[in-house]
């Protein structure tokens, strides 16, 4: 039995893809030409080259696969055209749907995100139930990952597709290259970078934990459902002093307003328009950080099982990631 597995070269990809190994399952990887491969040295799988934005690849990387674990995604809170991300994340995942409902794959697990979930004004923690809109989407990429998201319910709903979805929080652990936005601020705090934080809040989880979970998702997760694979909610100050008793030194004191840093991300986009550079600030994660990203894994836990290990061992495993990465 093979199963493809999109972003096999990525972040929350290639730990999906060493659990599937660890499971004794054959694994074949869609990889882009211009894809990292560090991910995926030394594991024995197959790889094929194709995009999401090259439809016809697709039936072919998905030719004699029983399984699909579509984890690919254009994961960017900035872009400067953002066509780019709706092509890849919402007409890329429809095109890989339909492929695989044509190809006869009888099990898909879709990796959504909480980015497309709603929260409670009281901060008490979210769930897959919790009321949510399109016009709640702040920004390009959760517009993106909502149309998408829905184009997998809706295909299941009315077209029997067998997809289980599932949206991982805020993952940390080792192999994020990249790195990702919330590996970045994790990278950023390890090094001294951050003198002061804003009043937000995550909810961490360590990305073996959420590879973990789309296996359970594949097997016992039911078609149509969505389950949010999570960990333990934190304000951005206790996970910055998480990571500061870590590399020994002292958590930063000063808490920024939002309002302080909106004029500073305008600066940085338009500075990224002219330099072709992704900005380190953006409006929109500024937007984003006014709220609390609290969510509960209380469905993926009765459900399916899914158990997250506490926030501090994966802060740990991300921080002895990016040291043995050279970045620290």
């Amino acid at each position: 039995m093979t199963a493809l597995v999109t972003g096999g070269t990525g972040f929350v990809g290639s730990a999906v893809v060493r659990a599937l190994l660890a499971s004794s399952e054959e694994v074949r990887v869609l990889v882009r030409r211009t894809s990292d491969p560090r991910n995926l040295e030394g594991l024995a799988v197959e790889r094929v080259v194709g995009d999401l934005c090259d439809h016809g690849s697709l039936t072919a990387a998905l030719a004699g696969c029983s399984t699909l674990y579509h984890v690919a995604a254009d994961y960017r809170l900035w872009v400067p055209d953002p066509a780019a991300l709706h092509a890849s994340n919402v007409e890329g995942t429809r095109a890989l749907m339909q492929a695989a409902l044509a190809g006869g794959v009888s099990r898909i697990v879709y990796t959504s995100s909480v980015a497309t979930l709603g929260l409670n004004a009281d901060r008490s923690p979210a769930d897959e139930e919790t009321p949510v809109g399109l016009a709640d989407m702040i920004g390009h990429y959760k517009r993106s990952k909502y149309l998408a998201e829905e184009v997998v319910r809706d295909m299941a709903r009315t077209q029997g597709l067998p997809a289980v979805i599932v949206n991982p929080s805020a993952p940390v652990g080792p192999r994020d290259l990249k790195p990702t936005p919330t590996g970045r601020t994790v990278l950023d705090a390890a090094a001294g970078r951050m003198p002061a934080y804003v009043d937000t809040g995550l909810n961490i989880v360590h990305v073996d934990d959420v590879a973990t979970g789309h296996l359970l998702a594949g097997r016992l997760g039911r078609a149509g459902e969505r389950y949010i694979l999570g960990g333990t909610n934190m304000s951005l100050r206790e996970i910055l002093a998480v990571i500061a008793e870590l590399m020994g030194r002292r958590p930063p004191r000063w808490r920024l307003p939002h309002s302080a840093l909106l004029p500073v991300a305008y600066v940085a986009e338009a500075w990224g328009r002219v330099s072709g550079r992704e900005p380190l600030l953006t409006v929109d994660g500024i937007r984003l950080a006014r709220k609390y990203m609290y969510y509960s894994s209380a469905r993926a836990e009765r459900d399916l099982g899914y158990r997250a290990r506490p926030a501090r061992a994966a802060l740990e495993d991300a921080i002895a990631g990016f040291r043995s990465a050279g970045y620290l």
